[in-house]
């Protein structure tokens, strides 16, 4: 009972084959067959081995929420030097809540102002990057999957002692604001933080002296991530008025950055540049010197590096393999039909031309046939 039953379940089996088999001596083979066939398989693998590409490649994916964390602080990285002496200059933050921050956590080096031609070539390398990305957007995404844990990309330093004069003042470090709009000021003389306001001791300085060209090495918000490019990076002015103003308006988007290489939370930003002479008496009123106003946004930008799962690129892999082989399939018979078609209507007519022909040859060779003279019923006598 056992075996009739294990018999008629592999009949039933059977009988649910969807791929019967045909003997190979009902199949005709042919050499537009074959070639057809051989098309088709270097097509395939050609797609298969472009499809492994894509699916080995990563993409970033952008997510937009509100940015529900506004107790924490924001940090601020700075690295800017001024053609200054650094007795000359102070740098304070005020936002909007009246709260000042003083220079405590920023560092005043006395420096030289002029690149060395290492540092020149560096800089123009950073502003082609620069221009390339406010170009093509695509390639911040290179960068953030490039980026790596280790320390900033900064400006080499200078090979060497010099015997130059130290006339300028690079103010570097970074420091923690609070997460409201605020205003970096880098002028003439240092803070003082009273009752009444904000002010810098600028009476013991010469108005000769003032010259605000400066350089940009780094500026960005929130954790330092190596291998990204912030839009002030490398920028330089250089100005030979006293009276100049420098004004950078910042909106500063908080971004957490999720990659298989790093995780952070940092900031992007967009600026806004704008320089005037000051000049009371044309109506041009300020205050001499470099001011980063910053902002920050409401929303939050979440970036992650998304990778194609392993079943899609097994499906997408299935679909070009059917896709290939009943398209030539289909391809195939429709051209040996057509050509059936023209062949036979060739042979036809071809026929069809026999079919008149042969009737008008044979009363040809009618009219042609010679009458054969009468003879003779007999000799004369």
């Amino acid at each position: 009972m056992r075996r009739l039953s294990r018999k008629k379940a592999l009949s039933l089996v059977k009988e649910l084959d969807a791929f019967p088999k045909v003997s190979e001596s009902y199949v005709e083979t042919s050499a537009s067959g074959g070639t057809v066939s051989l098309i088709a398989f270097c097509a395939m693998a050609l797609l298969a081995i472009l499809e492994f590409f894509v699916y080995r490649d990563t993409w970033m994916k952008y997510e937009y929420a509100v940015d529900k964390d506004f107790s924490s602080k924001l940090r601020i990285n700075i690295d800017i030097t001024v053609a200054m002496k650094c007795q000359h200059v102070g740098a304070d933050i005020l936002d909007l809540a009246e709260t000042m921050i003083t220079s405590r956590g920023l560092q005043y080096e006395p420096v030289i102002f002029e690149l060395t031609p290492q540092q020149r070539l560096w800089q123009r390398t950073l502003l082609l990057i620069q221009n390339r990305l406010r170009e093509e957007h695509a390639l911040q995404e290179v960068l953030y999957k490039t980026v790596l844990k280790g320390a900033p990309t900064a400006l080499p330093p200078r090979e060497g002692a010099s015997m130059e004069p130290l006339h300028a003042c690079r103010i570097h470090g970074h420091v923690y604001v609070n997460k409201v709009a605020g205003n970096l000021h880098i002028t003439v003389g240092k803070p003082i933080h009273h009752p009444q306001g904000h002010a810098h001791i600028a009476a013991f300085v010469s108005h000769e002296t003032y010259n605000f060209s400066h350089r940009i090495d780094h500026l960005s918000f929130g954790e330092e991530i190596p291998g990204i490019i912030n839009p002030l990076d490398g920028t330089e002015k250089i100005t030979r008025n006293n009276n100049q103003m420098f004004q950078y308006f910042i909106t500063v988007v908080p971004t957490r950055l999720n990659t298989y290489k790093i995780a952070a939370d940092t900031h992007q930003f967009s600026v806004t540049e704008r320089e005037r002479v000051i000049n009371h008496a044309a109506g041009s009123h300020g205050v001499s010197g470099i001011f980063v106003k910053y902002d920050t946004s409401s929303l939050m930008v979440t970036v992650s590096e998304q990778h194609m799962p392993l079943w899609q690129f097994l499906v997408r892999l299935c679909g070009i393999i059917g896709g290939i082989f009943s398209t030539t399939g289909m391809l195939h018979s429709l051209v040996g039909f057509c050509f059936d078609v023209i062949c036979c209507r060739l042979k036809i007519g071809v026929y069809r031309l026999g079919e008149d022909v042969q009737p008008h040859d044979q009363m040809n060779n009618v009219n042609n046939h010679p009458t054969p003279l009468l003879a003779d019923d007999g000799p004369q006598e």
